[in-house]
């Protein structure tokens, strides 16, 4: 565990007990300690200036929610990947329910792991992706791929056709991200 920041109080004027959400803090030589998980890389960051104290929440996890309609491409999620080179391993979950088209109801649900590297400026998808896939009738030919656009992770979807006027198809994705610079 290492340390994101440092209160100092003065015993004779400052605080004596600092209550949390979950437990109380006690300085010892009129040292505080404020401590993330990961040192601000897992979700939390700490900044210190002056007498404050800033807690920044930086989420580690991703939802979004598209309808296809016959045979059509969406990102389902987005992801910016930031000014900071480095490396993002996502972990990815997708599931698809045909709400009409023939032989609806069906469903898709598809698992991906994948990483994409960002210059800072630019992102380049490293092969390659593992990805699980469990469809039911015609949705076999449906997709969802992690994919890049500018310097940006993209979680594709793509719908498929049932001969007539397609399968509506209601998309939901959830990611977890690690990033590593």
């Amino acid at each position: 565990m290492s340390q994101a920041g440092i209160l100092s109080v003065s015993s004779s004027s400052g605080a004596s007990t600092f209550v949390t959400d979950s437990g109380s803090a006690t300085p010892s030589g009129g040292v505080i300690n404020v401590v993330t998980p990961g040192s601000g890389t897992q979700g939390v960051k700490t900044t210190g200036a002056g007498n404050t104290i800033t807690v920044t929440v930086n989420p580690t996890e991703i939802k979004g929610a598209v309808t296809t309609t016959g045979v059509q491409t969406l990102a389902l999620i987005t992801v910016p990947l930031g000014a900071i080179p480095g490396v993002y391993t996502f972990d990815i979950t997708v599931a698809g329910f045909a709400t009409s088209g023939i032989g609806s109801p069906l469903g898709a649900g598809f698992t991906i792991v994948g990483s994409v590297r960002t210059t800072g400026a630019a992102a380049t998808l490293i092969p390659t992706q593992a990805v699980d896939h469990f469809e039911e009738g015609a949705l076999t030919a449906a997709t969802a791929l992690l994919g890049v656009s500018g310097n940006n992770a993209v979680i594709n979807v793509t719908g498929v056709s049932d001969g007539a006027a397609g399968f509506v198809i209601d998309w939901t994705g959830f990611l977890v991200y690690t990033f590593a610079s």
